[in-house]
């Protein structure tokens, strides 16, 4: 079957800044990607797309397009497309393999965020699959008995962090409103891999080897994670027997053969007998879960409209105050090296994320001003703080309109990176962009059924109160955790032009941004956008990424006043392009690939 036509060509990078040119040359991916032993057994399509990312290359197309993090979940989504199936079609089969070949960072124990676009009706709907705390949960979930929060990872590993999935959920809801294809069949090439087995890819091997203390602590995973005792590596082959049996549950029953009957009753029992941390989710919980529907967020940038999603995400109302404040400052003209230029980037997302800080949590639990965040007025007055020269001494949150008054506390809490992103764009113009989790790398650690379980709960402040004031986004009943997720579609005269979206805990938000900048202002294509090396300042301290043409900007930014610190920053940028063809980049930075016809 043929995935892609169409030439896959780019020009050459001659005509960009530094930062752009040496993009597919310094940015250090996680794991060594050229041709690994885990994807020998791919299409030549497949190989080929291998192949132009690591030359810098974007995959070029004319119907449709699927980019997601590993090889072979992209083959499953392209079969769908290829055959006829929508986005929304696809997205199940990519989700279903991810689950299983990228275990670390999402699947059915999970929970997401949808953006969809419509070609017909020209509307852009999201939905919300982030997972919920148990009805059982109190606002001092993650205090000792003094009151004080617990260490991070005390809270993280077992049952105590655990929330109830919304992504199975999620896929069968996308399915029931935008889906064409068969239910059962959708979940066949996951199962195929489950039960025949896969190869072991670099990065899995890797993160297995570096977390083997926490993933040994409990039964289940120690036996998936190290057959004889011994960690899997690259290249062994593993069955999941029992992650195709829910599979083949879900296919025959629908997401109500995860939600009751025995696969629950499994998850519960996991989670309540996790030994040293029990945790208080029920089958009640599980029971009434739902999906929920939010207005999407969309804030106008450079003639175009950037959409996303709303809270619980503080995704959208960030990439949207950051790019916001930026409309007002010429930043093509600047260009991509420019110190100035990241000045801007760098200070205008600290305002961002002193407001996210401050407002942003589930609405449903708490008003957050989300029109007033994102008002013109507001993101004008705000830029004006950017007009110096230097780093700006000090941020806080300003004072958006709100429809009344709530006197909020800062938020504390902490988000490490793991996640996964998912674009696709079908042959009937469909676009999804979907960020999908378990939150940290391997959840809680907690493995049921051939799955692992989330520690979403960990994305709540583990402070109920500050300073006297109470926390936007503290633990509460029924509450959905404060994501970073910002999958993204932005818009030109009411039409798609770029689907993009990353993992990576709170930088999630910078990683978009950045890309949607370098297409935009910087002319660069997705693939020139998705690689180039990332300059993320969220809290005050600069983060460039270390090893990469990024670091030449540090003395720059030390000049003005910034704190600069040279690290890995691991994005799983996945993006597509729309215009005369569709045009995929996928990061070098993971094992995902762009494939289309």
């Amino acid at each position: 079957m043929r995935y892609f036509s169409g030439t896959m060509t780019l020009a050459a990078l001659v005509a960009w800044p530094a930062l752009a040119q040496q993009a597919a040359d310094d940015v250090a991916p996680e794991a060594e990607i050229g041709r690994p032993a885990a994807f020998e057994a791919l299409s030549d399509q497949a190989q080929a797309a291998m192949d132009a990312k690591a030359a810098g290359m974007p995959v070029t197309a004319q119907e449709w397009m699927v980019v997601a993090a590993n090889p072979l979940a992209v083959e499953a989504g392209a079969e769908v497309l290829a055959a006829g199936g929508s986005a929304a079609d696809a997205m199940v089969a990519v989700q279903s393999v991810l689950g299983l070949v990228e275990p670390q960072s999402s699947g059915l124990g999970g929970g997401a965020f949808l953006v969809w676009y419509d070609a017909e009706s020209g509307e852009v709907t999201t939905l919300d699959g982030r997972e919920t705390a148990p009805l059982a949960a109190t606002p001092r979930l993650f205090q000792d008995e003094t009151g004080e929060p617990l260490q991070f990872f005390d809270a993280v590993v077992g049952g105590l962090s655990v929330g109830t999935p919304g992504t199975p959920r999620l896929m069968e809801e996308a399915h029931r409103r935008w889906g064409r294809s068969n239910w059962a069949g959708l979940f066949d090439r996951a199962m195929q891999l489950a039960e025949d087995g896969f190869v072991v890819s670099p990065r899995l091997a890797g993160l297995v080897r570096d977390d083997a203390e926490r993933l040994q602590r409990f039964p289940a995973t120690a036996r998936y994670f190290f057959p004889d005792g011994e960690a899997i590596a690259e290249g062994d082959s593993l069955t999941n027997p029992e992650y195709a049996e829910v599979l083949r549950l879900m296919a025959e029953g629908g997401s109500e053969a995860f939600y009751s009957g025995p696969v629950a009753e499994d998850i519960v029992a996991t989670v309540r007998g996790a030994e040293g941390n029990p945790g208080v989710l029920s089958s009640v919980d599980l029971a009434l879960y739902q999906v929920k529907e939010r207005p999407a967020v969309c804030v106008p940038y450079r003639a175009h409209e950037v959409c996303g999603m709303g809270p619980p995400s503080s995704g959208a109302l960030t990439v949207g105050q950051i790019l916001g404040m930026l409309d007002h400052y010429d930043l093509a003209t600047l260009g991509a090296a420019s110190p100035e230029a990241w000045r801007l980037i760098g200070d205008a997302s600290r305002l961002a994320f002193a407001d996210r800080g401050r407002y942003m949590a589930d609405s449903d639990f708490v008003p957050v001003p989300v029109q007033g965040l994102v008002a013109a007025p507001y993101l004008e007055e705000r830029s004006q703080l950017l007009s110096g020269d230097d780093a700006l001494p000090e941020v806080s949150p300003g004072t958006p309109e709100y429809d009344h008054a709530f006197l909020w506390s800062d938020d504390e809490s902490i988000e490490l990176p793991s996640t996964s992103h998912i674009s696709i764009v079908d042959a009937e113009g469909n676009a999804l962009s979907m960020t999908t989790t378990i939150e940290n790398g391997f959840g809680s650690r907690l493995f049921v059924r051939g799955f692992l379980l989330n520690n979403e709960l960990t994305d709540f402040s583990f402070r109920t109160h500050s300073d006297g004031m109470p926390i936007a986004n503290r633990v509460e009943p029924g509450k959905r955790p404060r994501s970073s997720m910002a999958p993204t579609i932005v818009l030109r005269d009411g039409a798609p032009v770029l689907v993009t979206g990353s993992p990576g805990g709170s930088r999630i938000i910078g990683y978009v941004a950045q890309s949607i900048i370098a297409v935009l202002d910087w002319g660069m294509d997705v693939q020139q956008a998705v690689a180039m090396p990332h300059l993320v300042n969220r809290f005050g301290t600069y983060d460039v990424e270390e090893s990469t043409s990024a670091a030449d900007l540090t003395t720059a930014l030390a000049d003005m006043g910034f704190e600069v610190n040279a690290r890995g920053l691991t994005s799983g940028l996945h993006a597509i392009s729309l215009g005369e063809a569709l045009m995929g980049g996928a990061d070098p930075r993971r094992e995902g690939i762009a494939l289309g016809q």
